[in-house]
C-alpha cells in the first residue's frame, strides 16, 4: 500500500513547516470577516498558526494576522479567535 504524503503548512509565527492538522487556519472571507476555519476549506485568504496559546499571544503582540490577511484585525477579534480556537 502506498503511503500518503502529509500536507505541510508554514506557521506565520514560528516559521516552522508542520502538518496541517497541527495548525489552526484563520481565514478572511470574501465579506472581510476574519474567523477560524476548522475544516480548512473556506473560501478566502488564509493564514496558519500553531495551535498554542503562546503563538496566539505572539501573533497578537506583533499584529501578524493584519499583515498576512491584508485586513485590519483589532484586539477584540484576536480574543474572539482565541476562544473559537479552543472550541
Amino acid at each position: 500500500m502506498k503511503k500518503r504524503k502529509t500536507p505541510l503548512r508554514k506557521c506565520i509565527v514560528t516559521g516552522e513547516m508542520k502538518a496541517k492538522k497541527e495548525l489552526v487556519r484563520i481565514v478572511r472571507g470574501t465579506d472581510g470577516q476574519v474567523s477560524v476555519d476548522p475544516s480548512g476549506k473556506k473560501n478566502g485568504r488564509g493564514a496558519y498558526i500553531t495551535n498554542t496559546g503562546e503563538c496566539f499571544q505572539h501573533a497578537k503582540q506583533k499584529d501578524l494576522l493584519s499583515r498576512h490577511l491584508k485586513v485590519n484585525v483589532d484586539k477584540e477579534t484576536y480574543e474572539r479567535l482565541e476562544t473559537e480556537r479552543l472550541q
